[in-house]
C-alpha cells in the first residue's frame, strides 16, 4: 500500500508582467486507505495541487514523496495501477468507443481487464453505451466514462479533479461509492470538489484558498 506527502510545495505562474503563486507552502498527507476531499473556491489551487501530485507540473520548492510500494518513485514514471488521475478535461480519445477508453490502462499494461470493465461500465449505468464514442456521449457520461478508467486497475492512489460536476444525485452518489470503497481497499484518494456528497464521505476535509491548504471545510 502507498500514501503521498508533500512539504512547502510551492508553484508559480506567469501572467504577463505580475506572477501568480497558484501553491504557497503546501503541507499535505495523504495515507493508505484514506480519503481525503479538498474544497475551495475556483482558483484556489486545487487543480495546480492534483497536477504537481500526477507530475504533470514541477513545483518551484519544496518536496513530494510517495511512500510504501512506490517510495522513491516519481509520479510521472507512474502507470494506472500506480497512479490515476480524473482530470476536469476528461482526456478520453475521440476515435475509442466508451468501453475501450475504459479498458484503455489495461491494454497499455497488457492485461486483461474486460470483465471488470464490464462491471464498472454497468455500475456507472453506461453498459448500454459502451460501443459509442464520446461525441455520442453526454458530458456526464464521458466523466463516468473518466472515473471508471481511472478505477479500472484499482490504483494505489487516486486523485480526481471535480468527478461529481456533471452528475445528477444518483449518478453522483453511485461515483462517490466507488471512490469510497477504493479507499476502503486500501487507496490514497484526494478528490478536489465542490460537491458535499463527497465531504460527507470523506475521512477528512481540507480547504484551499489562495494556494494555502488548512484543515477543515469552509465555514
Amino acid at each position: 500500500m502507498s500514501g503521498f506527502r508533500t512539504t512547502g510545495l510551492v508553484k508559480r505562474f506567469a501572467r504577463g508582467v505580475e506572477t501568480v503563486t497558484a501553491l504557497d507552502g503546501v503541507d499535505l498527507a495523504v495515507a493508505p486507505g484514506e480519503f481525503v476531499a479538498l474544497v475551495g473556491p475556483s482558483g484556489s489551487g486545487k487543480s495546480t495541487l492534483l497536477a504537481v501530485l500526477c507530475g504533470w507540473e514541477t513545483p518551484d520548492e519544496g518536496a513530494l514523496t510517495l511512500d510504501g510500494d512506490l517510495a522513491g518513485r516519481r509520479p510521472d514514471a507512474l502507470g494506472w495501477a500506480e497512479l490515476a488521475l480524473v482530470p476536469q478535461a476528461l482526456g478520453l480519445v475521440a476515435d475509442l468507443s466508451l468501453a475501450d477508453n475504459v479498458l484503455l490502462p489495461a491494454r497499455l499494461r497488457g492485461v486483461d481487464e474486460h470483465d471488470r470493465a464490464g462491471e464498472l461500465l454497468a455500475g456507472f449505468g453506461l453498459a448500454h453505451l459502451a460501443d459509442r464514442y464520446p461525441h455520442q456521449a453526454s458530458l456526464g457520461e464521458q466523466q463516468r466514462v473518466a472515473v471508471a478508467r481511472a478505477l479500472l486497475l484499482r490504483p494505489a492512489v487516486l486523485l480526481a479533479d471535480e468527478p461529481t460536476a456533471h452528475q445528477d444525485r444518483g449518478h453522483a452518489d453511485r461515483l462517490l461509492d466507488a471512490v469510497r470503497q477504493r479507499a476502503d481497499d486500501g487507496a490514497a484518494v484526494l478528490l478536489a470538489t465542490h460537491d458535499e456528497l463527497a465531504w460527507a464521505r470523506a475521512d477528512r476535509v481540507l480547504s484551499m484558498r489562495d494556494g494555502r491548504l488548512t484543515e477543515g471545510a469552509p465555514s
